[in-house]
């Protein structure tokens, strides 16, 4: 899931991305284009039983990413705005910041 917080007065938009713990075994850490494609550990929050990743992103933007799962299972997040065929033969998850 994904989340978006527009700011009136800043050129950036707060992404929150979120992943059910319900998927996830031992780890989770999201892959994107904004992070060198480096993968970030996402923190496990027991209140929403889920993994969440926040962030501030440039507004009138696109961005790729990915949930690497257990350090083995790639995942999309299925509420991204749209996907992207990767050079892996797979799609990537694409978030938006256009208002």
């Amino acid at each position: 899931m994904i989340s978006k917080r527009y700011f009136k007065t800043k050129d950036e938009v707060e992404v929150t991305f979120e992943l059910p713990a319900s998927e996830v075994e031992q780890s989770a850490a999201i892959v994107a284009d904004f992070l060198d494609w480096q993968p970030a550990e996402m923190k496990k929050v027991a209140k929403t039983k889920s993994y969440k990743f926040k962030t501030r992103l440039p507004k009138d933007a696109h961005f790729e990413f990915r949930y690497l799962v257990d350090d083995n299972k790639w995942v999309n997040d299925p509420q991204s705005d749209t996907f992207k065929p990767n050079v892996f033969g797979e799609d990537n998850s694409l978030v938006s910041t256009y208002q």
